[in-house]
């Protein structure tokens, strides 16, 4: 079976379990922003284990279902946990469910991340809207052969595209509208993807800042390359869960960053209710 027959079994079976319920908005939450999903009213719940080939989260903090339903009367679907290289995934399988979201009819993706804070003045608990990121991860979910199949918009599914606006301006410009009438500004920050699982040194923090990176992690650039292959429009937040190595004075530690995740998700929630009805709005424009 190809790669993309996988995703399309996938797909069939997810589909079957949502019946009529159709979302366009797909979200994908980041580790210890799980409970975001609790916001989610009329809720169908697909444990990964139970769609074919689904990759399964392995990390605390990644609960690994997708919870599907009405968030602000929106139809959405929700990833709750998602899965890294660093967990012995290949690019293909971190992407995985990325192609099946895209083959469900989404056709904008909000991608959520804890990060290290890389620029001086951001704060633990802060909330960031990504740019631009940097891939340093040493690979790329496209290599491979081209699957054109997999396009969701007809100038979609090219071997070389253009990621000049990776992350959607008109999204951007949603977000920080609704940030502001929850009473808080968001930053814009540019996201460092790197394999982890260790943490970074502070020696290549300070290398990662001269190259331009305001944000670590080991997420979220996969997902959004892929996205974009497909013709998905993408916005990605952001959680300042630590400040990155040699800017805190205590050890990281995977506990810190669950635990600030679970205090920052509250307001995560409060802006994604905010923003969905708005991101439908603008998708059904463009779809």
């Amino acid at each position: 079976m190809s790669y993309y027959e996988e995703v399309m079994e996938a797909v069939g079976q997810v589909r079957a379990q949502l019946g009529t319920l159709a979302p366009q908005i797909g979200i994908v939450l980041g580790s210890g922003l799980g409970a975001v999903a609790s916001a989610v009213t009329d809720k169908i719940e697909i444990p990964y284990e139970q769609i074919p080939h689904f990759p399964r989260s392995t990390v605390a903090g990644h609960s690994g279902r997708l919870v599907a339903g009405k968030l602000a009367g929106v139809p959405v679907i929700v990833m709750q946990g998602r899965v890294h290289s660093y967990e012995g995934y290949t690019p293909q399988q971190v992407t995985f469910p990325l192609r099946v979201l895209g083959m469900l009819g989404v056709r904008t993706v909000v991608l959520t991340n804890a990060a290290g804070g890389i620029r001086e003045g951001y704060h633990v608990g802060q909330l960031v809207l990504l740019g631009d990121h940097i891939n340093g991860l040493g690979w790329n979910p496209l290599i491979g052969p081209n699957e054109p199949r997999f396009a969701a918009r007809p100038e979609a599914g090219l071997r070389f595209f253009d990621m000049t606006e990776a992350y959607s301006k008109p999204l951007r410009a949603l977000a920080q509208q609704a940030a502001q009438e929850e009473g808080f500004t968001l930053d814009e920050g540019v996201y460092m993807a790197v394999s982890g699982p260790s943490f970074e040194t502070p020696a290549e923090i300070r290398a990662f800042r001269t190259l331009g990176a305001t944000l670590v992690g080991m997420s979220t650039v996969p997902e959004t390359i892929v996205a974009r292959h497909m013709g998905l429009e993408v916005l990605a937040l952001s959680c300042v869960t630590n400040l990155a190595a040699g800017l805190g004075s205590t050890p990281l530690s995977h506990e810190e960053v669950s635990e600030t995740g679970r205090q920052v998700e509250d307001r995560l929630a409060s802006l994604l209710r905010r923003l969905a009805p708005r991101l439908a709005a603008h998708t059904a424009r463009v779809s």
